[in-house]
C-alpha cells in the first residue's frame, strides 16, 4: 500500500466515524424531543398541583400540625423552632421539591471539636 492510498484510507474512516457521530447527535435530538414532549403532557397537570402545595405557609406548632401539612413528629435536638423552619427552607429550596413532600424526621446540632 503507498502512501497515497493509506491517506485515502485514513480519511475514509474518519469521514465515516464523523458521519456516525453525526447520525447519532441526530438520534439524541430526535429522541430527547419526543420524551420532552410526552413529558411536557404529563407535567401540566402536576406543575399546577406543585404550585397550589408550596403555598400553604409552614408551621412547627403542634396545634395545627393535625392539618394535611403534617406527616409525623419533629424531633429537635438542641435547635430552636426559627433555625429547624430555616434548615427546612433551605433544603426545599436547594433540592427543588416542595416542603409539603418532605418528611424531616429529626433535626439536631452538630457541634465540632476544635
Amino acid at each position: 500500500m503507498s502512501f497515497a492510498d493509506s491517506l485515502l484510507v485514513s480519511a475514509f474512516s474518519m469521514a465515516l466515524v464523523f458521519l456516525v457521530l453525526i447520525a447519532l447527535y441526530f438520534l439524541i435530538v430526535i429522541f430527547s424531543k419526543i420524551l420532552g414532549s410526552i413529558n411536557a403532557g404529563s407535567d401540566q397537570g402536576t406543575a399546577q398541583g406543585a404550585a397550589d402545595r408550596s403555598a400553604h405557609p409552614v408551621c412547627l406548632n403542634e396545634s395545627t400540625a393535625g392539618q394535611d401539612m403534617s406527616a409525623g413528629t419533629l424531633q429537635l435536638k438542641n435547635v430552636d423552632e426559627k433555625t429547624a423552619a430555616m434548615i427546612m427552607a433551605i433544603v426545599s429550596h436547594e433540592s427543588n421539591i416542595p416542603l409539603s413532600e418532605l418528611r424531616f424526621k429529626s433535626i439536631r446540632l452538630i457541634e465540632e471539636n476544635i
